[in-house]
């Protein structure tokens, strides 16, 4: 008896060292997917290879666009390509390089097309929202709220709620809400949706702003007007520190444009405001448009610029994410 209860201590053993030994801990993908991952977008605009983007300005990771309503209330990139299709390769080479990416769901251009538009309540969203995590393992998604949702409280809602269900569903999830704004902040349907999150529990991760298209004339000026707005309004909602608020915050800009100017002196700018005041993210639309080119067509920023020069800005940045 007392052998066979070493033979069986040693079998024990053997099996632990053996599991053990034969699953090797793979390294944890990039931590900055939120922080600091510019947009970027295979449907149009001659896309670049991400991973010669990588390799060329350190950038870690990619916020990809757009995931619509391809047959009701059923994800699909621009509303047309499987989730299964080329997209799913390119995320699988961005993350064989060692960067990793965070998904976005709606869009400006896409009016009736989103699903936060289509799906019928906050549940059916959300399980449309949980395809898209499930088919590549998301760390983050990005909700792109804008126009008639934006100004849609029933929209609202059903946005804030499926992001309610998805934080209760996947422990870790980082969420970011991205949205317009004024010169001095978010406006009264921006004001809505922050308090929104806070009444119905959303815990959204970053509120993030879109602080171009306002007829700005001092690009830095008036991001940091929009941005300290943002801020305020977060610390009010939430009673809780500026500090805090800050981390709670964030800027996507956008590079060169025709009405409005975002030189690459302005991205320098909005880098160092946002080291100082330590904000959740800081990105910008388009690494498609991150080359010189006709930015009528979205082809290009419209100013003079090296390949990627606004990337390699954003790429910098990693203040709050470990």
């Amino acid at each position: 008896m007392p052998k066979m209860c070493a033979l069986f201590m040693t079998l024990v053993i053997c099996w632990a060292f053996i599991s053990c030994g034969t699953h090797s801990h793979k390294p944890s993908r990039s931590t900055a997917t939120v922080t600091s991952s510019p947009y970027l977008f295979f449907g149009w605009g001659n896309p670049p290879d991400p991973v010669a983007v990588m390799k060329e300005t350190g950038v870690k990771a990619f916020t990809l666009a757009f995931i619509l309503s391809g047959n009701g209330c059923d994800p699909a990139w621009d509303g047309e390509r499987p989730l299964g299709g080329d997209d799913a390769a390119q995320i699988k080479r961005i993350r064989d390089a060692g960067g990793d990416v965070v998904v976005s769901m709606g869009g400006a251009a896409q009016e009736g097309r989103k699903l936060g538009e289509v799906c019928p309540d906050e549940q059916s969203l959300a399980n449309a929202y949980q395809k898209v995590i499930d088919a590549y393992q998301l760390k983050a998604v990005d909700i792109d709220i804008e126009k008639g949702e934006f100004k849609s409280p029933e929209a609202q809602d059903r946005e804030l709620g499926a992001l309610r269900i998805l934080k209760q569903r996947n422990p870790g999830l980082k969420t970011t809400l991205v949205f317009p704004t004024e010169r001095t902040g978010p406006s009264d349907f921006g004001k809505r949706l922050i308090r929104r999150a806070h009444e119905l529990g959303a815990n959204v991760d970053v509120f993030t702003i879109m602080p171009f298209n306002f007829g700005g004339t001092d690009m830095t000026r008036d991001t940091i007007s929009a941005a300290e707005g943002l801020a305020s309004e977060i610390a009010r909602t939430f009673a809780v520190p500026i500090e805090e608020a800050y981390h709670k915050a964030g800027i996507s800009s956008k590079n060169g444009g025709l009405e409005e100017t975002v030189r690459l002196s302005d991205f320098h700018n909005f880098l160092d405001y946002a080291n100082d005041r330590r904000l959740g993210r800081f990105t910008f639309w388009a690494v498609n448009r991150d080359r010189p080119g006709d930015p009528s067509h979205d082809a290009g920023s419209g100013i003079p610029q090296r390949d990627w020069d606004f990337t390699r800005v954003v790429a910098s940045y990693r203040s709050t994410e470990p």
